[in-house]
This record gives structure tokens, C-alpha cells and sequence, in this order.
């Protein structure tokens, strides 16, 4: 694949999209060519080298799946079938980076971008957009300060880590007061490198010490991270009933590896925003460290059969099905149904139709779409828990896919 270019090898996208048509002119049978649509350009920006490697390969098989499956289907059919052509950039994991892919990706003429999984750099490519009013829909970034800013060109259909962590605060509180409080004392483990981690943490003790909860410490780490073994050690020391951790993925499977390895057991591991905790890749390579942590993170509907499709095919393809899967092929889909309430790839009214969205042919548990200032406000989070070979939806109820094993067995 070609960085110069940006465009995925065509092979994996349906024949057709620049191709051409023979129509007989019923002018004493001499045909003519009647041009297909133009296709329309759709940035992917995704950090696929560098340490959230992993998490942005994991977006962009989920962007670029979507697009597959909208041209299979006929394409954009308010303008005549026309299809889409995905321009790849890849934010190398720094901020600054995913800038400048924005500004290529302006000057080869995109109609919009989804992207670009992390907080930090979804902060810098939505401004960058906001430029050239390109529609900027995130998939994963969670900062609510991305939303926050103003910028009439940003969307993101998903949750942000303020409606997350309240809602994992709630659960946690209901789950614990369903148990018989067995667990009071926590120390909550976070990422502080970019912006997500702490504010989370924040955000946490905020909502369980008035709860009763008692937040005995809070221990931050660089990201990336290669060793846990003092924070572990600090924990075991501490003796807390209840750990709760946020990273991204490299660092929450090696800190849950690290805890089991140093036989810390608490009560229960209950991350909000677990990098690793609801990670299909994470449970088949390490199970047991994975067993009974739970997760107050994005998921799709477990009932839905669009989801559970999206899920054969991811797995078929040889990914693991994660939440960076179907945000970014969600990402792409509410952009789709923009363009195509638009009737337009211009820039501006894409803008329009989704803030105007009230989209409801996704799989995720949200109903009708309600944008307010770019925000999703149906978004919500589901809580899952590991159990067995399989990541069970423990709450709310109306998405319970198991009952919560609270606290773990001994």
C-alpha cells in the first residue's frame, strides 16, 4: 500500500466505481457510453504504526469494511449509485502527524473524514478540518473537548468519557449495593500521557466518594508503558477491595498480566475505558488473566444481527472483534447516510444532514440519532464483563447477556 496515495488496493472494493456502462441509444442501435458516477473521496485517518498501532489497524479494517459493504449495496443512491473511495492516512500515533495527513487529504479532495481513534489526535485532525469545513466524524476519541470546541464540521456518534464514566460510576454503584457492598475501598490505575486518563479519574472519584466509596489512591503512568511491577506492588500493599485501571491496550494487557503474576487478587477489577478488559485479542491470549474483569466501555447490541454479522466477518478476515471495529465502521456509515440525505458530496451540506441526523439503521444500543453540537446525545456505554470464553453484557438490563459474577470467586 502507498502512503503517496492514500487509496486502499481497488481489488478490495466492488468493480465499478470508475467504470463505465453501455447503453443502447435506440438511435438505429448505435450505443453509447453513459459515465458511472464520480466517486466520492472519504478520508480514513487512523494511527496504524507507532505504540496505538494495533487499536488504529483495528479502525481502519472497520472503516474500510463499511465502505466495501455501502458499494456492495449500490453505493450513495441519491446520486446515482455513486461509490465511495477510501483515502488512507495513517497518524503514525502523534497529534501533529494526523494534522498534516488532514492537510493532504484536503488537497486530494475528500468529501469527508472518519477517524482518528485516539483523544489526542482526534483533537488535532477535527481542527485541522475545521479549516477547509470538512465533516470530521470521530470514531473512537473520547475527550469531550472534542465536541466541545464549537466546530460546526465535528461529529462523533459515539459516547464521550463524561456520559461513560457516569454511567460506569452508576453501574458500579448498583452492581456493588446488588452484592451486599462487598466492596469499599479502590484504587483507580490511569494512563497520563494524553488527555483521556486523567480526566477519567477525576471524573471517577468524583462520583464513588460520595457513594461511600473510599478512593485510597490514585496512581497515574506514561503511555507507552513497559512495566508494571511497582504498581502492582503499591496495590498489594494497599490491599484495595476494588482496582479500576484505563489505558490503551498495550498497557491493560500488561498491567492485568502484571497483577496476576504478582498474585494480586482484589475483590474485582472494574475498569471504565479498559484498553484491554473488553478485547476479544486480550482474551485468547491471555485467559485466565482475563477472567471476570470488567469493562464500562463502548459495545454494540448483543441482539442486533447486523452486529453479529460485522462480528463473522471481522473474525473471518482473521481480526479480532473489537470496539474499534465497529465505531469506525459505525463512523463511516453515519457519514454515508449523510451524504445521502445531502444528495451532495459538497462539503457543506454533508455538514448540514448530519447535524441534522436522526439515523437509526446502526446495530449499536443508542436508538434514534440527536445531535446537539456535535454530540450523539443517544450515545450511551454498555458494561461487560469476561466470563469463560466469551465477553457477556452484565448491565443494563435491557442488553444483558449474562448476569455479573460480582464479586470474582476467590
Amino acid at each position: 500500500m502507498s502512503r503517496k496515495s492514500y487509496t486502499i488496493d481497488r481489488r478490495q472494493f466492488v468493480a465499478g466505481a470508475a467504470g463505465t456502462a453501455v447503453i443502447a441509444s435506440g438511435l438505429g442501435g448505435f450505443p453509447h457510453i453513459a459515465k458511472a458516477a464520480a466517486p466520492i473521496k472519504i478520508g480514513v485517518i487512523s494511527p496504524v504504526t507507532g505504540f496505538l498501532g494495533f487499536s488504529g489497524s483495528q479502525c481502519r479494517f472497520g472503516a474500510v469494511t463499511a465502505i466495501e459493504e455501502i458499494n456492495a449495496g449500490g453505493g450513495i443512491k441519491s446520486l446515482g449509485g455513486a461509490k465511495l473511495e477510501a483515502l488512507l492516512a495513517d497518524a503514525q500515533s502523534k497529534a501533529e502527524i494526523g494534522a498534516a495527513e488532514v492537510e493532504k487529504l484536503n488537497e486530494a479532495g475528500v468529501a469527508a473524514i472518519a477517524g482518528s481513534y485516539s483523544s489526542g489526535i482526534s483533537l488535532a485532525t477535527t481542527q485541522a478540518a475545521a479549516k477547509y469545513g470538512i465533516p470530521h466524524c470521530v470514531d473512537v476519541g473520547v475527550n469531550d473537548k472534542i465536541v466541545g470546541r464549537g466546530l460546526d464540521n465535528t461529529f462523533r456518534f459515539g459516547p464521550g468519557f463524561g456520559v461513560i464514566t457516569k454511567l460506569g460510576v452508576e453501574r458500579l454503584i448498583d452492581i456493588n449495593n446488588a452484592a451486599g457492598k462487598p466492596t469499599k475501598s479502590v484504587v483507580i490505575v490511569h494512563e497520563n500521557t494524553t488527555p483521556f486518563g486523567s480526566y477519567m479519574a477525576g471524573l471517577m472519584r468524583k462520583g464513588l466518594e460520595p457513594a461511600g466509596f473510599e478512593v485510597m489512591e490514585v496512581l497515574p503512568h506514561p503511555t507507552p508503558n513497559k512495566d508494571f511491577k511497582n504498581i502492582a506492588l503499591k496495590i498489594k500493599e494497599l490491599n484495595p477491595d476494588l482496582v479500576i485501571p484505563s489505558h490503551y491496550y498495550n498497557e491493560g494487557v500488561l498491567f492485568l498480566r502484571t497483577l496476576q503474576r504478582q498474585r494480586v487478587a482484589p475483590k474485582a477489577i472494574y475498569s471504565v475505558l479498559g484498553g484491554a478488559s473488553s478485547q476479544y485479542r486480550f482474551l485468547s491470549e491471555f485467559p485466565e488473566a482475563a477472567q471476570y474483569v470488567m469493562d464500562s466501555n463502548h459495545w454494540y447490541n448483543p441482539k442486533n444481527p447486523k452486529a453479529l454479522a460485522l462480528r463473522k466477518r471481522t473474525e473471518a478476515a482473521g481480526k479480532h472483534y473489537s470496539y474499534e471495529v465497529f465505531l469506525a465502521y459505525t463512523a463511516v456509515r453515519f457519514i454515508a447516510d449523510g451524504i445521502e440525505r445531502a444528495g451532495s458530496a459538497d462539503r457543506g451540506k454533508i455538514i448540514q444532514a448530519l447535524a441534522s441526523s436522526t439515523w437509526d439503521g446502526h446495530f449499536m444500543p443508542y436508538g434514534p440519532t440527536k445531535i446537539v453540537n456535535g454530540q450523539n446525545m443517544a450515545a450511551q456505554s454498555l458494561n461487560m464483563q469476561i466470563q469463560g470464553k466469551e465477553i457477556e453484557v452484565v448491565a443494563p438490563a435491557e442488553y444483558m447477556t449474562k448476569k455479573a459474577v460480582f464479586p470474582r470467586p476467590a
